[in-house]
């Protein structure tokens, strides 16, 4: 059986590259290619694949919201998510959007085709480095609401953007990062993101 391969990667070059190498197996095609987790879902309903390959960080909308996304619209399509950095929470994420691989972009292409290969087969396929790293990380000690601020703060969004975008209060927005700086046992707000970027809670 031919495993029909879908890549969503926005670097043109780590694309290209990965669909030649797949096109190496004799076992798979790569039948769609897109540059944006927007694109997914419309490329999968009209090309079929048995998996889709997908990056974490795209534009327009990222592998695992995309992967949430093809499991309603396609369900009978399998997820092997690829990423470059290994982030505990992503995986964590990962796992609770039932994807069936999570991998790291530098893994050898041996291993990345025998995970697809497993991935298509039903299997769960969680690269070793990852697996590690997340039974070692903390977990983090922000609320879901804390955390969506500070990731807010994080890309340079202003109190009054932050309010805005999350329908709170300005004075809610200070409380909350207060309370993340003070868990995270930082010096100030960039200390509270600096901290929580290098432990992963950001996502």
């Amino acid at each position: 059986m031919v495993i029909r391969i879908l890549l969503a990667e926005d670097m043109h070059i780590v694309r290209g590259a990965l669909a030649a190498l797949l096109g190496l197996e004799g076992d798979m095609e790569v039948v769609a290619e897109v540059a944006r987790g927007d694109a997914v879902v419309v490329a999968a309903l009209a090309h079929r694949p048995t998996v889709a390959v997908l990056d974490l960080d795209m534009p327009g909308a990222d592998g695992l919201s995309a992967a949430r996304d093809l499991a309603a619209a396609l369900p009978d399509c399998r997820v092997l998510i690829l990423t470059a950095l290994g982030r505990p929470e992503a995986l964590r994420s990962a796992l609770a959007a039932r994807v069936g691989g999570f991998m790291l972009k530098d893994a050898q292409p041996e291993h990345l085709a025998a995970a697809i290969r497993s991935v298509a087969a039903g299997e769960h396929v969680i690269d070793p480095r990852l697996a590690a790293a997340a039974l070692t990380a903390k977990v983090s000690p922000l609320t879901p609401r804390e955390t969506d601020v500070l990731r807010l703060a994080a890309d340079g969004a202003e109190l009054d953007e932050i309010a805005r975008d999350l329908h709170l209060s300005q004075g809610t927005v200070r409380n909350y990062l207060g309370a993340a700086v003070t868990k995270l046992d930082a010096r100030n707000r960039l200390d509270a993101v600096r901290i929580a970027r290098e432990q992963g809670w950001l996502g």
